[in-house]
């Protein structure tokens, strides 16, 4: 069995050249007040978890996760710690090793104020969280879980919005360049790797996905929206509401060489982008104690048997952003809008100001 230990999620500060139409980066001296500032908080929260419960229930669902899919099968660091550092471990870990070491956290990861949206949301997908559908690769289980670092409480009632590229670099729903054969517009109707579902009351919402590939100038990632208090729409939309956080999460280098190695990674003939020439990967690294990279374990003897990935994300819930958007699904397939903050796609950027500024979340799923 391999296993991947817990690390530290921070957002993403600003969008990478690859990204057309980007922000200027967050500035430095506020963006680390901000991570030491809910550093604080989180590491205030490690006792409150074993207290409440979370961490002893967070190994058994976790478990649980692991044995459902074995037996089914799907189809205070910086830069150079964090790449040093081999976050899977072979040598130590049997099937006979307890569950308690495998799936315990001896950490948890931060979400930090507004990172990039990227030129790839696409606003108002639908509520689910099967959105594997019938793209080859190496399937994936994410587990995010979610809790307040104020309170150390577990979020209930969020609705996490995540959505990655395929096994050969091409983002569902979106049309341009840097994603695959621009001149496709057929790419509009499909909804792969995209959806939206709701924390229960451990602050936990697991997905069925995939692995990524990459594209030109970035390394491989999945991308995360956080909704509060939004309304779920009778067309399984969401709408209002607010954002505390949007970011990314990233796998280990040497994972994503193994990966790219099979079939039909190995197909894509762009060159890849590792986390060390990543300039998003090294802005989450760089001088903070933040290592935003997925814990993981295999579902059985190789990948194609797939992999659970899990990470514990706190939010701080003063903080609300308003993220922009180029494509919005609809009954029919994403359609391109335009004045939600640039006629091409962009992402937010600033740093929160006191409680944050008062924004809201784009209405989903008009024309349902």
């Amino acid at each position: 069995m391999h296993i991947k230990h817990l690390v530290q999620l921070a957002l993403l500060p600003a969008l990478v050249a690859a990204h057309p139409g980007h922000e200027e980066k967050l500035a430095s001296r506020e963006l680390l007040a901000y991570k030491t500032h809910l550093r604080r908080g989180l590491d205030n929260c490690a006792r409150a978890f074993e207290e409440n419960g979370l961490t002893a229930r967070a190994i058994a669902r976790r478990a649980e996760i692991s044995d459902k899919y074995r037996k089914h099968r799907l189809s205070a660091r910086d830069t150079d710690d964090v790449l040093s550092t081999s976050h899977l471990s072979n040598e130590n870990y049997t099937l006979s090793t307890s569950e308690s070491e495998i799936f315990s956290a001896s950490s948890t990861c931060v979400l930090n104020p507004e990172g990039e949206v990227g030129p790839f949301w696409v606003s108002g997908e639908l509520i689910r969280t099967d959105t594997l559908e019938t793209q080859p690769g190496v399937p994936v289980v994410l587990e995010y879980q979610f809790v307040d670092v104020s309170t150390c409480q577990p979020i209930e009632d969020l609705y996490a919005d995540t959505w990655s590229c395929n096994s050969t670099g091409v983002y569902s729903g979106v049309q341009g360049n840097g994603n695959g054969d621009s001149s496709d517009d057929s790419i509009l109707q499909e909804t792969f790797l995209r959806g939206v579902g709701k924390t229960d009351e451990d602050g936990v919402v697991t997905f069925k996905t995939l692995f990524p590939g990459h594209y030109s100038g970035r390394t491989t990632h999945h991308h995360i929206i956080a909704h509060l208090n939004a309304t779920l729409l009778s067309n399984n939309t969401l709408t209002g509401g607010s954002v505390p956080h949007i970011g990314q999460l990233f796998w280990d280098q040497d994972l994503i060489y193994t990966v790219e190695d099979t079939a039909p990674y190995n197909t894509n003939t762009v060159d890849i982008t590792t986390n060390e020439a990543d300039r998003v990967f090294s802005d989450e690294t760089s001088g903070t104690t933040s290592d935003p990279v997925l814990n993981y374990v295999y579902l059985g003897d190789s990948l194609e048997d797939g992999l659970l990935g899990w990470v514990t994300v706190a939010v701080d819930l003063s903080a609300e952003y308003s993220p922009t958007y180029s494509y919005l699904w609809t009954s029919s397939g994403s359609e391109a809008v335009s004045g939600n903050g640039d006629d091409s796609v962009n992402g937010g950027g600033g740093m929160p100001e006191g409680s944050g500024a008062p924004t809201g979340v784009p209405t989903g799923g008009a024309g349902f």
